[in-house]
């Protein structure tokens, strides 16, 4: 198995791939929110004098273990994207797709982006991932997903493991019958997915870093095991953690280095990881 991970700016080393090399692109780009992206990671103890009260009335005492954020302020995201997505579409396979993750804000223009660049007959789906966590203002709906961009490099030749896609279960399996409620049913265009828990095992602290779930879903769907996968906004390196539970390769990049340091931890247990422009031993102080 090949897998690498770049740190650095994503253009130059896009342009250094070779052409139709990447079987799957999934890219969760700054979402140009105007705003800095922050998490904060707190761990809980026991204490009787603790700022927390928990299960059956136990104090528990609120440590912070670190900050990761960054600034997410485009003056124009379209220009910062296009010649990116150029790149993506020399380098994917003849059936090869890209998935591109945005949120309601920018998703207009980048679709009319997108259809210059692959051809409006190139895009197949429109996914919503919807959650629900957070606040919720009283001023207007409150926004509640994202939208996942699905194009295929050929709308005639592409990968759709239809079989390998994670079943869900009927919303009323008394009109199906036993043995279609058993088996579920395939996901529509609408992905009803937590995000990650913050006591869960699978949390890196990482701003913006996107459930295993979402990501495991679509590297089964499209691609096949021994294939290459690229992220180049790979952030908490997710997309990795699912290629290597279902057998792909990757190319993880990313300009940030505590993606590096975040990527560094996660990874550490597996072998043969070729790292470029990082040494992993930069993780100490993340």
């Amino acid at each position: 198995m090949a897998y690498h991970i770049y740190y650095g700016d994503n253009l130059p080393i896009l342009k250094s791939l070779p052409t139709g090399s990447v079987e799957l692109i999934y890219i969760d780009p700054p979402f140009n929110t105007g705003k800095e992206q922050a998490r904060t990671q707190i761990q809980t103890n026991r204490a009787d004098d603790g700022d927390r009260v928990g299960f059956t009335g136990q104090r528990y005492r609120t440590i912070e273990l670190g900050r990761k954020s960054y600034l997410d302020v485009f003056d124009d995201f379209l220009s910062f994207l296009e010649p990116r997505l150029l790149e993506a579409w020399r380098i994917l396979a003849p059936n090869g797709s890209l998935y591109f993750h945005i949120d309601y804000r920018e998703v207009h223009y980048c679709k009319v982006l997108l259809d210059a660049i692959f051809g409006r007959a190139s895009f197949l789906n429109e996914i919503i991932w919807a959650y629900d966590y957070g606040g919720r203002t009283k001023r207007k709906w409150p926004p509640k997903h994202d939208n996942i961009l699905w194009y295929a490099r050929d709308p005639r030749n592409y990968i759709f493991n239809v079989d390998a896609i994670d079943r869900i279960p009927y919303m009323a399996p008394g009109l199906v019958g036993r043995e279609k409620a058993a088996r579920g049913k395939l996901p529509t265009d609408t992905w009803w997915h937590t995000i990650v828990p913050t006591n869960s095992r699978e949390k890196t602290g990482y701003p913006t870093q996107k459930p295993l779930g979402i990501l495991r879903r679509i590297v089964a769907a499209s691609s096949n095991p021994g294939e290459m996968v690229l992220d180049f906004f790979a952030g908490s390196g997710t997309t990795g953690a699912a290629c290597l539970e279902l057998d792909r390769n990757f190319i993880l990049v990313d300009d940030n280095l505590e993606a590096m340091q975040v990527m560094a931890r996660r990874f550490s247990a597996v072998p043969g990881i070729i790292w470029h422009g990082y040494h992993p031993g930069e993780v100490a102080g993340g």
